[in-house]
């Protein structure tokens, strides 16, 4: 179910450029240094084989035909009343001290050590 949610996306593309740009750059480190290889294999000057085609198909990708014209939908009005009435079964909540009873005493003292 995931791949067919990534494929209806169209992550498939952004998965083969991914792998495109690693075998090119892959290739470049070969012959250039890792800066150079860097700047060639994104530059979009030399693009490979891999990147040739992945451009085509997603050009030549078929959009889907639904259309969803917002225009055509319509909602009917209808009236809604609310009434508010008490529970019949609740319980009291006290209030909550303001300064809780542990804190307001001294602490203990410790016994007397011996040396």
């Amino acid at each position: 179910m995931i791949a067919a949610m990534l494929a209806a996306i169209g992550s498939h593309w952004a998965i083969l450029q991914s792998v495109a740009w690693t075998q090119m750059l892959a290739s470049n480190l070969k012959s250039d240094s890792f800066g150079e290889a860097l700047v060639k294999t994104f530059d979009g000057k030399h693009p490979c084989c891999l990147c040739k085609r992945i451009s085509t198909e997603k050009k030549s990708e078929k959009k889907s035909d639904f259309n969803l014209d917002l225009k055509k939908l319509e909602f009917s009005y209808t009236p809604v009343v609310f009434i508010f009435t008490a529970p019949e079964y609740f319980w009291n909540i006290r209030a909550a001290e303001p300064i809780p009873f542990s804190l307001t005493r001294a602490p203990l003292t410790p016994p007397p050590r011996v040396a």
